[in-house]
């Protein structure tokens, strides 16, 4: 089963014996997610299967549960169960369109969809994804739906807005936005913390919350998803695996600037070797870039800059009025808020 990540057994280690074991919950998820997909077409069946049996962390159904359960739901609460569903069906699709975006070989230690099958197959199952994510939203209420439609149209502008941003912009016929900590701020905020947040706000909504829960629960939401970027870009850089789930130095290799990057070029110069490297991304270029980025303080300071949003999302959590017995819930909520931030080292 998908489940096994580390992030997942420790927090179920960690929390079982408070009540927190979120495991029948996603135990759930999974069933119901297979479900969702079926196609009677076995091409369709097929791709759409593929990279969710391939396994992942659930992260977003974790938060769709923890953030339900500081309600007094329970995680197999069948709602929660088919938010946890819709949210991973959204980050899945996304990640078959990413794999086409960015040409990548693999994901999730397989040939990415659009190797072993297509680019059109690929992007045509993410598309199949999205629209049974749409179609299990209307079953849990027309907020849910408008919540998620929302959330779907800032994944697709987050993205777009990355792709001006981009040495590769006039490509796509798209007018170049030089990039600069406000864009790369605009970009994650639709791309990465727009799901995340509306993943803690389903599981607040769904279980009944006060609105000022609710809205403190999508504050830590939306932190939360700035730390996870945040660090996964950093992935890019620093690690020598593909811990962030991708090939390192993709980013570098799309003429995509993120956050280590930039520092650096403030520090360095816009007429620096280092900015020349960045603006020729060949292999050569790119590996040599990484080596020059991966000693820089820049890579440092973005890893601060996780640490602080991760400590905002915490921040969040102390406005919320849960009674003792909620404890383990916050506690779990602050375990994947330090998981979120500590990937990056």
């Amino acid at each position: 089963m998908a489940i096994s990540g580390q992030a997942l057994e420790d927090l179920t280690a960690r929390g079982a014996e408070r009540g927190v074991d979120l495991r029948p919950g996603l135990l759930a998820v999974e069933a119901q997610m297979r479900e969702t997909v079926i196609s009677a077409n076995p091409l369709v069946d097929d791709a759409a299967h593929y990279l969710s049996d391939a396994g992942g962390k659930r992260f977003r159904p974790m938060l769709v549960m923890l953030c339900g359960m500081a309600g007094g739901a329970q995680p197999t609460h069948p709602d929660l169960v088919s938010a946890g569903v819709i949210v991973e069906l959204v980050h899945l699709s996304t990640l078959y369109h990413d794999d086409v975006i960015d040409a990548a070989d693999t994901r999730r230690g397989i040939a990415s969809s659009h190797v072993k099958w297509s680019n059109t197959v690929a992007i045509l199952t993410g598309d199949f994804l999205l629209a049974r994510a749409s179609e299990l939203s209307a079953t849990l209420g027309v907020e849910v739906t408008r919540i998620m439609a929302r959330t779907i149209t800032e994944l697709t502008e987050g993205q777009i807005l990355e792709v001006q941003g981009s040495l590769d912009a006039a490509v796509h016929g798209a007018r170049r936005i030089e990039p600069d900590r406000a864009h790369y701020l605009d970009v994650i905020d639709g791309k990465t913390a727009s799901l995340i947040r509306s993943s803690c706000r389903l599981g607040a909504l769904l279980s009944g919350q006060a609105p000022s829960a609710v809205e403190a629960l999508t504050r830590f939401g939306h932190h939360l998803g700035y730390a996870f970027q945040l660090a996964d870009d950093v992935l890019d850089i620093a690690s020598p695996s593909s811990d962030s789930g991708k090939v390192p130095g993709t980013d570098l290799r799309e003429g995509v600037h993120t956050m280590p990057v930039l520092l650096a070029l403030e520090v360095e110069g816009a007429d620096s070797p280092l900015a020349g490297l960045l603006a020729d991304p060949t292999e050569a270029n790119v590996v040599k870039a990484l080596e020059v980025l991966r000693g820089h303080e820049g890579l440092e300071s973005a890893r601060r800059l996780a640490r602080a949003e991760a400590a905002k999302a915490k921040e969040a959590l102390e406005g919320l009025d849960l009674a003792p017995a909620y404890d383990a819930v916050l506690d779990g909520l602050v375990y994947l808020t330090d998981y979120a931030a500590d990937r990056a080292g």
